[in-house]
């Protein structure tokens, strides 16, 4: 009994945390992942690639942010810088569903994120 209660607890808490960090719902109908404590959403437009950042369900503004998204595609990989667009990143490349995206940031301060998505 004790030992259930302890996994519950520890069950409860999880789910909180990661709530905490938002990511689990994408606002802008794509696909969210969580890195470094944030919550990141791709979006495959056209022939773009966003990329929305938020803390804590917030939204947070990209300013000063750079990185680049690699993309893996039918066995072919392909690379595009990431350019601050107002609210997002964003990236001129198209993205074909069950392509595997990795998006290489790195933060005003300096900081290095690696965040992955695969396209449904």
């Amino acid at each position: 009994m004790k030992q259930f209660l302890i996994a519950a607890l520890i069950a409860v808490a999880s789910i909180g945390a990661a709530h905490a960090h938002g990511g689990a719902k994408p606002k802008h109908g794509g696909i969210v992942a969580v890195a470094s404590d944030l919550g990141f959403e791709l979006v495959a437009g056209a022939d773009e690639a966003s990329v929305y950042i938020e803390d804590h369900g917030k939204a947070l503004a990209p300013t000063g942010m750079s990185g680049k998204l690699t993309v893996l595609q039918g066995g072919a990989s392909s690379e595009a810088p990431l350019a601050v667009a107002g609210d997002r990143l964003v990236a001129k490349l198209k993205l074909e569903k069950g392509a595997k995206v990795v998006a290489s940031l790195t933060t005003a301060a300096g900081k290095p994120i690696t965040v992955r998505f695969t396209v449904r």
